[in-house]
């Protein structure tokens, strides 16, 4: 490891900070035709009740534009888009093109053309102009980012001013007993469905290991308003396997 660069981790490994986008964007392009149906084995299909809370909170109006971060297959992009109505727009942006490919077979995808973008970028380094976007949402994807608080710079960078961030994230359960529980489940189920369904256990592993190095909910929380983010809040999904955080910039 290069004395000169500063580390993080990938999942529980210790790497150069400039080796964990690469091992990233390994880890989805192999799992990127099957990242639909291992959300579901992940959460036990309740992802999809989760994203329609996060548009129950979110509340999309017309003509809004949308940035969606980490948003691949397109799934937040496309709820969003037909709560909106006609006039709104969404750019779905992604690290990882084999993503944005599967995103576009959709048949969402076909039929919201005219307004949708697919754009491969970098979360930390957004290719847009600040003051852009009326909503910056980013769903199971922060977690990944080498360097979260330039993520969320970028976020409020990007937003106009009365613009509203939303993350949903995998997060902590409050209660000692059902954490230990559920990191059963994590550890030993997860990655072996990951081996019969992607043929791809490693990847797996290493998505069950960087939802336990994400920081818990009141620690996110400060991250967001360290960016820069008013009325900061957050609200437990499943018991805090998943949180839902807002932030608005004022």
């Amino acid at each position: 490891m290069s004395p000169d660069n500063r580390t993080t981790h990938f999942g529980f490994q210790t790497v150069d900070e400039d080796q964990k986008a690469g091992m990233v964007h390994e880890v989805f392009t192999n799992v990127a035709s099957k990242y639909d149906i291992m959300n579901d084995v992940m959460s036990m299909g309740i992802h999809r009740v989760w994203k329609d809370a996060m548009m129950d909170w979110l509340a999309p109006r017309p003509g809004q534009h949308l940035l969606d971060v980490a948003g691949g297959t397109g799934d937040v992009a496309f709820r969003f888009l037909s709560r909106a109505g006609d006039s709104a727009r969404a750019t779905v942006l992604d690290m990882t093109a084999p993503m944005l490919e599967e995103g576009r077979k959709r048949a969402e995808a076909e039929r919201l053309s005219q307004r949708l973008d697919w754009v491969v970028g970098d979360a930390m380094a957004l290719p847009f102009e600040a003051n852009s976007f009326d909503v910056y949402t980013i769903s199971f994807g922060i977690r990944n980012v080498t360097r979260i608080p330039d993520a969320l710079s970028e976020a409020y960078r990007v937003l106009k001013p009365g613009g509203r961030l939303m993350v949903l994230e995998f997060s902590q359960l409050p209660n000692e007993a059902m954490q230990k529980a559920y990191d059963l489940y994590s550890f030993n189920v997860i990655p072996v469905m990951g081996k019969i369904i992607a043929n791809d256990r490693e990847s797996y592993q290493y998505l069950v290991e960087s939802i336990r190095k994400f920081p818990d909910q009141e620690t996110f929380a400060s991250m967001i308003r360290e960016a820069g983010f008013d009325q900061v809040k957050y609200r437990n999904l499943t018991m805090g396997i998943a949180a839902l955080h807002s932030g608005w910039k004022l």
